[in-house]
């Protein structure tokens, strides 16, 4: 049932190297500051990762929300939180984020289901 988990890490890692790859200072720049944007600071990673999915679930981000939701589980966010979360993401959002949530709360199925099989 993982595979989505699977498919989605090895294409964003995949990509991820194509885009770095080539070299633009720019585009390297950001990347690099979106990661340090999660590191831990006065916020730990969780909450950081718990705001990336509230923000990526208002603005319809399906990858940026699989990105988030890989994040909040690794971090150890129970799906009681992450139902919160969703809860803010659809009052802020409205209910065109719906759709979204139906595809965050699948994926999040499938990375509960390829953490027990680990």
């Amino acid at each position: 049932m993982a595979h989505q988990v699977d498919e989605f890490r090895a294409y964003r890692e995949r990509m991820n190297e194509a885009i770095l790859g080539a070299g633009n200072l720019t585009i390297g720049r950001f990347f690099a500051l979106d990661t340090r944007a999660y590191e831990p600071g006065a916020l730990d990673v969780r909450t950081k990762e718990l705001l990336g999915l509230v923000a990526s679930t208002v603005l319809r981000c399906d990858d940026c929300i699989r990105y988030h939701l890989d994040g909040c589980v690794r971090e150890g966010t129970t799906d009681d939180e992450l139902f919160e979360a969703f809860a803010v993401a659809l009052v802020v959002g409205g209910s065109i984020v719906i759709p979204h949530l139906r595809r965050a709360v699948e994926f999040l199925a499938e990375l509960r289901s390829a953490g027990r099989e680990s």
